[in-house]
């Protein structure tokens, strides 16, 4: 890590006992902690964990101690998410770059690009995996690396109505040797992709989907931090995913995917939407880890 700043392992230490004890005040994890200090300095999570580090006259940190302090407050006293505290979030194999301007990738979205592959393999297409793929509402642009890493002979089209945010995942498709295979549009949903008509795989996306009364019910770090563009879904919450289920079967060749993540609760409704469309054959809500329905998978009749 080239960097103009050190820090002793004393000082680190005496500094990683104030944070966590910030931290609990604030009923904040410590382990955000651990996770910013790994993002701050070279060190390992093994290094950390042992205190290895303390004997250490000299470890290389991206930015002085006191603006390591300013930072830690900002996450404590302001609830400004870690991720945009240090530019950057683990995301599938990646290190994905973040701002204010883009919602922060959440764990639980990798599960589309294995729901994607999975796809793939029970579609008795066998060109899926090489055709046009679309990443709506792309954001920092993860959904569609993560598709452009899984299926290397498709040509990935990401879109947003955001400049600031197509700038981010752009930045992020050339950090991961992406940028030849991942066009990037700026527009409403499928706007810029009118030549794509009839022409579409796979239609991957995840919308706005919070009802718009309970985004101020929302933690602190996502109503205060995070676009409220990417958050808010309407009075019911459903008013992208309706769209799209309205919109996709113009864009999607027979057998095509459509695949979306959802809210909690809202299975059975999107459910309902897709096969009042007519549109869609073999629809499935799709669990994430804890086991709830938060992904709808249908395929273009």
């Amino acid at each position: 890590m080239a960097s103009q700043f050190t820090i002793s392992g004393q000082d680190l230490e005496q500094w990683y006992y104030w944070a966590t004890q910030e931290a609990r005040v604030a009923h904040i994890s410590p382990s955000e902690v651990d996770w910013f200090i790994l993002a701050m300095t070279p060190l390992d999570s093994l290094s950390l964990r042992l205190g290895l580090y303390k004997e250490r006259s000299q470890i290389p940190v991206k930015c002085s101690l006191s603006e390591l302090t300013q930072l830690w407050q900002c996450r404590v006293k302001q609830r400004v998410p870690l991720q945009y505290l240090v530019g950057e979030t683990p995301w599938r194999r990646f290190s994905l770059k973040v701002s204010p301007d883009v919602l922060i990738p959440r764990p639980e979205t990798e599960l589309i690009i294995d729901f994607a592959l999975k796809a793939v393999q029970h579609s008795r297409n066998p060109y899926l995996s090489s055709g046009h793929w679309v990443d709506l509402g792309t954001g920092s642009g993860a959904i569609a690396l993560g598709l452009a890493d899984s299926f290397p002979q498709a040509t990935i089209h990401a879109v947003d109505t955001s400049i600031q945010a197509l700038t981010i995942a752009q930045e992020n498709a050339i950090k991961e040797g992406f940028s030849s295979q991942i066009h990037f549009y700026q527009g409403s949903w499928w706007t810029p992709l009118e030549h794509l008509q009839g022409q579409v795989s796979a239609m991957v996306s995840n919308p706005p989907y919070i009802p718009t009364s309970l985004l101020s019910q929302l933690e602190p770090e996502v109503k205060k931090h995070e676009p409220i563009l990417a958050l808010d879904g309407g009075n019911d919450g459903l008013e992208a995913i309706n769209y799209l289920i309205d919109t996709a079967p113009n864009y999607l060749i027979s057998g095509g995917i459509f695949l979306v993540e959802m809210m909690a609760g809202q299975g059975e409704k999107v459910k309902q939407l897709l096969e009042a469309s007519y549109h869609y054959q073999a629809i499935e809500i799709l669990p994430d880890l804890a086991g709830v329905g938060r992904f709808a998978l249908a395929y273009r009749c």
